[in-house]
């Protein structure tokens, strides 16, 4: 992946786990031991990261070597070797916890998008990733979305246009909401507009509303929805969905499907680093 910002980030992150320096490994290990160490994954699952936790060793040690054996995206099973690591053996220990949440945090996201993914992939709705991400890690985390085989929506509130249900009772109503916008945003921007009933979408749909997400709704409102519409709008299911939900909803023929649980209830994919040799 291709982010401007990783160094930023990982500057960060190193600071907030180093601090004041790396009390063990300082009182342990001579300055010139050499190392080389793997990382394994420990369960089956999907990669996602690797390129993030280069970059951590690269910032520590910009002459350290990251050999990459699996890739993003790649289909991982117990014990496979993901990537080597060569280098000061101060840098591989200083750098293990750090290269290691990355990579388990978005080969998490990464494989539990895969799973439902996978659930609708005969089915016409797609799958799409929310805002609801860890501050500071969504462009990784949306990148494990897309790495798991499903879209991402808006990055931030800077690149598109989402009219919620605070939104309309600070305006007084969808119609006053979307006209509004009309008139101050670029015509290349759509507009979405969140609904909670019929009557809302019936409103949504006479204000030309380009998306509609139809929030929280039942089975039988989604189908109804979706008849009512008749192709005027692109639908977008969400609120509450997951694994288990899923495929009835793809299934009322919504356009689209967010779920939140794509990022915020992600397991970290169980992976480890083990020192192989040191010299």
């Amino acid at each position: 992946m291709d982010y401007i910002g990783l160094n930023q980030l990982i500057d960060r992150a190193l600071e907030e786990d180093i601090g004041h320096g790396d009390l063990t490994t300082e009182s342990l290990i001579p300055d010139g031991m050499q190392a080389s160490g793997v990382f394994v994954a420990k369960s089956a699952g999907i990669l996602a990261g690797i390129n993030v936790s280069r970059a951590v060793y690269h910032y520590l040690e910009p002459g350290s070597t990251f050999e990459i054996f699996k890739t993003d995206g790649d289909t991982l099973t117990a014990d496979d070797i993901i990537a080597r690591v060569t280098g000061k053996a101060a840098t591989l220990l200083t750098g293990e916890r750090l290269a290691l949440n990355f990579l388990q945090r978005l080969s998490g996201i990464a494989s539990k998008t895969r799973r439902m993914a996978e659930l609708i992939k005969y089915l016409p709705a797609e799958l799409v990733d929310t805002r609801k991400t860890t501050p500071g890690l969504r462009v990784l985390e949306k990148y494990a979305v897309a790495v798991g085989g499903a879209r991402n929506h808006r990055f931030g509130l800077y690149d598109g246009v989402m009219i919620k249900d605070n939104h309309i009772k600070a305006v007084g109503s969808i119609t006053q909401a979307v006209s509004d916008a009309r008139k101050k945003i670029p015509h290349t921007i759509k507009i979405e507009v969140e609904v909670e009933n019929l009557e809302q979408l019936q409103e949504a749909l006479q204000a030309k509303a380009d998306i509609i997400l139809l929030d929280n709704m039942d089975i039988e409102q989604m189908k109804k929805a979706v008849e009512i519409t008749a192709g005027r709008a692109l639908l977008e299911a969400s609120g509450g969905i997951n694994e288990e939900t899923l495929v009835e909803v793809a299934r009322t023929g919504v356009d689209f499907i967010s779920a939140g649980a794509l990022t915020h209830s992600a397991v970290s994919l169980d992976i480890s680093f083990d020192l192989t040799e040191t010299w």
